[in-house]
C-alpha cells in the first residue's frame, strides 16, 4: 500500500471538516433569513431564500453522511493492512501517522525515536526511502 493510498483517510476528514464549516455558514445565513407573509403568491422570478437554504443544507448533510462511511470504510481497510504489518514497532508507527494523524514528532515520542527516524521507519517499510538529508 503506497503513502497515498493510505492518507486517504486524511483527506477525507479534511474534507469532512470542510463541508461542516460550509453547512454552518449556510446554516447562519438560513437564520438571517426573514420572510413576508403577505398573503399574495410570489411573481415569477422571486427565489424562495430558505427554501433553497434548506436544499443546499439537506445536499450537503447527505454528503458529509457519506463522506463519514467512506472514513469508516477507510478505517477498516487500512487496520486490516496494518494487521498484515509483522514488525509491531512499525505497525504501531503506520497507525499513530495513519489513522490517528500524529505528525512523525509526536509519533517519536510515543515510541522513543526523533521524527526524523519515524519518518525514515516508515518511507522504508512502504518502500518508498528517500535521500532525506537535504530535504526538510
Amino acid at each position: 500500500m503506497t503513502k497515498k493510498e493510505l492518507s486517504q483517510l486524511h483527506y477525507l476528514n479534511k474534507e469532512i471538516e470542510r463541508q461542516k464549516l460550509e453547512y454552518e455558514k449556510i446554516k447562519t445565513a438560513a437564520e438571517g433569513c426573514t420572510t413576508q407573509i403577505t398573503g399574495m403568491p410570489h411573481a415569477s422570478g422571486v427565489s424562495d431564500k430558505i427554501g433553497n437554504f434548506a436544499s443546499e443544507m439537506a445536499d450537503l448533510k447527505a454528503e458529509i453522511e457519506l463522506n463519514m462511511q467512506k472514513c469508516w470504510y477507510e478505517i477498516r481497510r487500512l487496520n486490516r493492512f496494518i494487521e498484515t504489518i509483522e514488525d509491531a514497532d512499525i505497525r504501531l508507527m503506520i497507525r499513530l501517522r495513519f489513522i490517528n494523524h500524529l505528525t512523525f514528532e509526536q509519533i517519536g515520542f510515543e515510541v522513543g525515536y526523533d521524527g526524523s527516524q519515524v519518518r525514515r521507519k516508515i518511507n522504508g517499510h512502504l518502500g518508498e526511502e528517500k535521500d532525506t538529508k537535504n530535504t526538510k
